[in-house]
């Protein structure tokens, strides 16, 4: 009633639905109804009022709000998720040449976690690509980013021989309060806490200080991981 507009209920279920996946830094059902009143509102803005029709909010409206809140390509979300999943393998195999095995193995375990065949606290999947260089294995992150997160430049990429001593931890997940940089953030924790719905590259792991691994291994294990501001 506040925008003067009306909801489909295919909008209701879309705000629900791609509130909870691309939208992180927020609880449901909050997010959801903060997503339903930036959708009234912009398509309030946008009637030129010359006619006297009944403005609606569709399931388009919510993807594009979302698209909007979240960088994720309106495209990727109109299109099915089924449809994606189901040309990962082909799309991928494009662009990584000679690594079909390592292509097979990253498309299934992506339709596994989709389908709901895994623990909901980790990661939707970790992988540890070995080898020498150019074989391919920054290219196929590239690749998964680009075909299934929407875009290559959503990929975070941190260069982990940066982190060789010890005290390079806080780098990762930002200083503690009270210390220098504080206010700045972990390089980890502020690049997925602005684009959660992404790929990240860990380049070099072998030349990290073990601290920094075990930071990362609750990461992987337990899927939450604390920075230092607390959230």
């Amino acid at each position: 009633e506040y925008h003067g507009v009306k909801y489909t209920p295919l909008a209701i279920q879309a705000a629900a639905k791609l509130s909870d996946r691309y939208i992180n830094d927020r609880y449901l059902p909050d997010k959801a109804i903060d997503l339903l009143d930036e959708s009234g509102s912009m398509v309030r803005m946008m009637d030129d009022g010359t006619e006297d029709a009944e403005i609606f909010v569709t399931d388009d409206t919510i993807a594009q709000v979302v698209s909007e809140l979240s960088g994720v390509p309106v495209g990727r979300l109109d299109t099915g998720e089924k449809a994606r999943l189901r040309s990962l393998e082909s799309e991928m195999s494009k662009r990584v040449i000679g690594q079909d095995r390592a292509v097979r193995s990253v498309a299934k375990s992506i339709r596994r976690a989709r389908a709901g065949l895994r623990d909901g606290r980790r990661p939707v999947a970790s992988f540890l690509f070995c080898g020498p260089t150019g074989v391919g294995k920054t290219e196929l992150c590239k690749a998964l980013a680009d075909t299934y997160y929407g875009r290559e430049k959503d990929m975070i990429r941190i260069d982990m021989s940066e982190y060789m001593e010890r005290h390079t931890t806080s780098r990762l997940v930002g200083s503690p309060p009270g210390y220098v940089g504080y206010d700045e953030g972990g390089q980890l924790t502020e690049a997925v806490r602005r684009k959660p719905h992404s790929v990240v590259l860990l380049d070099e792991l072998e030349k990290a200080h073990p601290d920094v691994l075990n930071i990362l291994l609750q990461i992987m294990d337990e899927g939450q991981l604390t920075d230092g501001k607390g959230r």
